[in-house]
């Protein structure tokens, strides 16, 4: 599932497609577009324009103004698990984003699951193999928590510290901090030196001050790498891995429902 760096180099691609007349909108898949009905996106938006690009966490929107100028509906788009999207010009040249790998399969139609078509010619495409992105109007903002790049120290300490779940499990929950998933969790727990199982209400004072820094320190280098694949321990999440700092083996259990990996020697 994506997590914010990701998240955020799509919303940086949908920049692309802003203050763009759309002359029209594909959004016949009523699996991906549900609850709407083929149609209802494109009644909305079609005459309008994409005016603002936004992201909360793992959730990205665009404010739109409809055809007569004035605000129409926030349009959500959520890559699901293997989702990207897609912008170009009139020319057909990409307006943002990476270019294709040499090695990347051939496109099938039906696996662009959502298009908007601009008057220039140029398009915005959410392509998606696996068909798990969603695309709706009016996305649900409200249950999220901040945004986990905007959070100060003060904020970050009073939610992360409610109840007395395990350290990792407060992370992932999208309404106490909004962007966190698993791998970026186990980065982050691994940059702080905290095991991911201690209770949040056991946490001194020092290690929320780590772990307040080493979340935006994973959060900025995931950013800038292209991705929390890139983060140092995260090769290393498997039977056979070794902490990168001290070379201990690595740990693996489950905590919060999730998969989870630390250093048996650091996170102990």
């Amino acid at each position: 599932m994506p997590e914010l760096p990701e998240v955020e180099s799509a919303r940086r691609v949908l920049e692309g497609a802003l203050d763009r007349e759309i002359a029209d909108i594909d959004d016949t898949d009523d699996w991906v577009c549900r609850p709407h009905r083929p149609g209802d996106i494109a009644k909305a938006l079609a005459g309008g324009r994409l005016t603002e690009a936004h992201r909360r966490g793992k959730t990205m929107w665009c404010e739109t103004v409809i055809s007569d100028g004035t605000a129409g509906p926030r349009l959500g788009i959520h890559l699901g698990m293997g989702g990207r999207l897609i912008v170009t010009g009139g020319d057909g040249e990409r307006a943002g984003g990476e270019p294709d790998r040499p090695d990347r399969s051939p496109r099938k139609p039906e696996w662009d699951r959502f298009t908007v078509s601009f008057a220039d010619g140029g398009r915005l495409r959410l392509f998606d193999k696996r068909r798990l992105g969603r695309v709706r109007l009016e996305p649900d903002l409200d249950a999220l928590g901040p945004d986990a790049e905007d959070i100060t120290p003060a904020e970050f300490r009073e939610r992360i510290t409610r109840g007395r779940s395990a350290v990792k499990a407060r992370l992932l929950d999208q309404g106490v901090l909004a962007g966190v998933g698993n791998l970026l969790a186990d980065e982050t727990l691994w940059q702080a030196r905290i095991r991911p199982s201690k209770p949040v209400d056991e946490l001194d004072a020092a290690e929320l001050d780590r772990l307040y820094r080493a979340l935006e320190r994973s959060l900025a280098a995931a950013v800038r790498n292209g991705g929390v694949h890139t983060g140092e321990m995260i090769g290393e999440r498997n039977a056979d891995g070794a902490c990168p700092r001290c070379g201990a083996p690595m740990a693996h259990g489950t905590v919060g429902g999730r998969s989870t990996w630390w250093c048996s020697a650091e996170q102990a």
